[in-house]
């Protein structure tokens, strides 16, 4: 690409022009009785699977190579850095989140793969956010010879794709870090899991 991303201005965003988010003023009361306040950032878009959004965790199995996933590097203006990431995006409106499993791997990745798993609800930053997600496994089967797929991205999405043996997964982002990457949470935690079942249990 001819140019690298790069926040150029930050500024307050009005509620009126936001698209993706609003801010929500949470009145609630504590275990005592005592009457709070909370400040939250809400999705504009939730349908009705009652979900936001889906991550995808990928076993890839190929004949002579060790079972791999599928990471995705994309800048995240944010963080105003480049994000080590699972494939993920928003569940549309009429969406299970299972086919947005599938349709976003696609998209991401190019792969087309079998469900294998999809986690209950879970919440990504519940101190800020009423932000929430599902966790799916798909199980991509390659035979030797099969080419690389291509992806199927939308207009400004500007996304790499790494294909990790699994193994490696922990060190890889490791070193990802050490580069000045960001690793986004829910796959650092992901890989920290696999290692600790390795080095730690």
């Amino acid at each position: 690409m001819a140019n690298d991303p790069k926040v150029t201005s930050v500024e307050p965003l009005p509620a009126s022009e936001a698209k993706w988010i609003e801010f929500q003023k949470i009145s609630w009361t504590d275990q005592t009785g005592k009457p709070r306040i909370w400040e939250s950032a809400s999705r504009k878009t939730r349908g009705k699977s009652g979900v936001d959004a889906v991550a995808i965790s990928t076993i890839i199995r190929h004949p002579s190579r060790p079972p791999s996933t599928i990471i995705i590097l994309q800048y995240r203006p944010p963080v105003a850095a480049v994000c080590v990431e699972f494939p993920a995006g928003l569940v549309d409106e009429k969406e299970s989140c299972e086919d947005a499993s599938l349709r976003e791997l696609h998209e991401e990745t190019g792969y087309r793969g079998k469900m294998k798993f999809i986690s209950p609800t879970i919440v990504s930053d519940p101190g800020m956010s009423t932000a929430n997600m599902q966790l799916a496994t798909i199980e991509v089967e390659l035979k030797e010879g099969d080419p690389v797929p291509e992806q199927a991205l939308d207009d400004g999405e500007f996304i790499e794709r790494v294909v990790v043996p699994i193994e490696e997964l922990y060190e890889r982002l490791m070193q990802y870090s050490e580069e000045g990457k960001l690793v986004d949470a829910r796959l650092f935690h992901y890989a920290a899991g696999l290692h600790m079942a390795k080095t730690v249990l």
